[in-house]
């Protein structure tokens, strides 16, 4: 019977391994090391502490002679500046390094947020700077409540852009925001019982949700400012509001909204609509069933459905769908450490495909990646190592447009069945994910060239981090026990072995390899295979799944 009971053992290193990284996209030895021997619950709760974010503001290092710096402070019009692409794709820089500053949940789940409530950074969401405001409401709640996040977004001008609520007027209904609200967002369609009919909802409630919309705008100026998050939003314009009562289908209990007139009432509206739609038991679980899929496994069964869906779905109720009580519970459960059955083939330690996201940032977490200072080297963080290379060049290539889904339904991982996360990995996106530890050893671009100015030392690492490092077994495999979701065997050691030592040679060959390094300091050769023992195991099959 699958379990949310606590996990009674502390955590051992597999376990502790499979939380750290489902549940942050920070993976240092270190936090393993600390996470080691304690309850989950304990560990859990400590990774839902989030300090300020270490940038307040993403950077513009251009144009060159005149940087537009810290540009999302400025009273100037968004669309007044240049290159609103290159500050879009600084946002997500600003947004990354954030996340690699600090062991907590909250980018975790202020993904999840995005992948939720999703916007196309360059496709529909305006200037880089609404681009901003949105990224930073996403965070304002990835702790919080999803309830208040949907209300929020509502009124948020970047997803008033790119869902053209801006331009539903009460003569002029633009029924996109509200279709995507229950399609996408909140309830979600369930099975079609009939024309129009989607189970939880119908086209008639599409059309009532559009009119409680109708009159939300976008405010270009940014002067409007939300009280609860101290963020820009959009204003309501009464005269463009459809003031009719609206009345909702028998799936909604054929709800009636009263139709208002003030800007009061109108944010009276949108409060009843989405009270109405977050009362639905479906729209819980339609949370549950997401929020499972992006930290537990893509598919599940009845028992599944029964046992660990449904309570959550309940818990996140019982909070008013505050989101932590339910994420503290999943991953500090028997199911989610795979401890409630003896059934072998559940496969939930390793049995997701890392994103290309979880892959850069594991990867220069764990192996401590020397990239420039955003603070004091912006013109090389922002513009040469993320933009041109990762933004540009490592994600396209390894499938993923960063915070730039193709379709409003978002990632294909997330939600496109049967393949969701396998849709990660395939023909087209292997040499992407596979030249990111090559780029970041060799310090540039191996994809299409340049300088990335980033380096990933491997000696360092070995040297720092490695007790065992002088035996070539016991090297791989305290690195294999470090990266790889499961302990691998004496072949898979053997094999990695062969990037040490020559075929023919004896162990000890290495051990007076690394024993000469520490004397002289001399790491030409031992550098050179380290190396390539770092591409192969980063490469290996057991570094594609978390």
């Amino acid at each position: 019977m699958a379990s949310l009971n606590p996990l009674s053992s502390n955590l051992d290193l597999r376990k502790a391994k499979h939380l750290l990284r489902r549940a942050s996209f920070t993976y240092t030895k270190e936090q393993i090391d600390t996470f080691v021997g304690m309850p989950a619950i304990a560990a859990v709760n400590s990774l839902t502490q989030a300090s300020a974010n270490a940038l307040s503001a993403p950077y513009d290092p251009l144009p060159g002679d005149n940087p537009d710096g810290f540009w999302t402070f400025s009273p100037e019009l968004p669309n007044s500046f240049e290159g609103q692409g290159r500050k879009r794709a600084q946002v997500t820089a600003w947004w990354w390094h954030n996340a690699m500053q600090q062991t907590t949940l909250k980018h975790k789940l202020s993904f999840f947020m995005h992948t939720s409530f999703v916007v196309g950074k360059d496709t529909g969401v305006g200037s880089a700077t609404y681009f901003f405001d949105h990224i930073n409401l996403l965070d304002f709640y990835a702790l919080g409540n999803i309830k208040t996040l949907a209300k929020k977004i509502t009124l948020d001008n970047g997803m008033l852009d790119y869902l053209d609520n801006t331009q539903n007027n009460k003569n002029n209904p633009n029924e996109n925001y509200a279709r995507e609200y229950l399609e996408l967002f909140t309830v979600l369609k369930g099975e079609q019982i009939g024309p129009d009919n989607y189970t939880n909802y119908t086209e008639s409630d599409i059309q009532q949700a559009a009119k409680v919309f109708s009159g939300i705008k976008k405010r270009p100026e940014r002067t409007d400012i939300d009280t609860d998050t101290n963020i820009p939003m959009g204003y309501i314009n009464v005269n463009q509001h459809d003031t009719d009562d609206k009345i909702f289908s028998s799936a909604f209990g054929n709800q009636v909204i009263s139709g208002k007139d003030t800007e009061l009432g109108i944010l009276d509206e949108l409060e009843d609509f989405v009270e109405m739609v977050f009362a639905q038991p479906e729209t819980a679980k339609a949370y549950c069933r997401k929020l499972y899929r992006y930290f537990v496994k893509s598919h599940w069964n009845e028992q599944v459905e029964t046992d660990i869906i449904t309570p959550l779905a309940e818990i996140l109720i019982a909070n008013d769908y505050e989101i932590l009580p339910v994420v503290t519970t999943l991953l500090s459960s028997e199911h989610f450490y795979d401890t409630d059955d003896s059934n072998a083939t559940d496969n939930i330690i390793g049995g997701i495909i890392k994103s290309p996201l979880q892959l850069l940032s594991e990867v220069c977490s764990m192996f401590e990646v020397e990239y420039p200072d955003p603070t004091n080297n912006a013109l090389f963080y922002y513009r040469n190592f993320f933009h041109y290379f990762i933004h540009n060049k490592y994600f396209p290539a390894a499938g993923m447009e960063f915070f730039n889904p193709d379709e409003v339904a978002g990632y294909p991982a997330y939600y496109q069945q049967p393949g969701f996360d396998r849709n990660w990995f395939g023909s087209n996106t292997l040499i992407g994910r596979y030249k990111l530890i090559e780029s970041l050893i060799e310090g540039k671009n191996t994809i299409s060239g340049g300088n990335i100015y980033a380096h990933l030392d491997a000696v360092t690492f070995v040297k720092n981090k490695i007790v065992n490092a002088a035996d070539p077994n016991l090297l791989i495999t305290e690195i294999a026990d470090l990266l790889y979701p499961e302990s691998i065997d004496d072949d898979r050691t053997n094999y990695f072995k062969s990037f040490l030592i020559d075929e023919g040679f004896p162990d000890y060959y290495w051990t007076g390899t690394w024993n000469k390094y520490l004397s002289n300091n001399d790491e030409t050769t031992v550098k050179t295979r380290l190396n390539a023992l770092i591409i192969a195991m980063i490469n290996a099959a057991e570094f594609q799944l978390m």
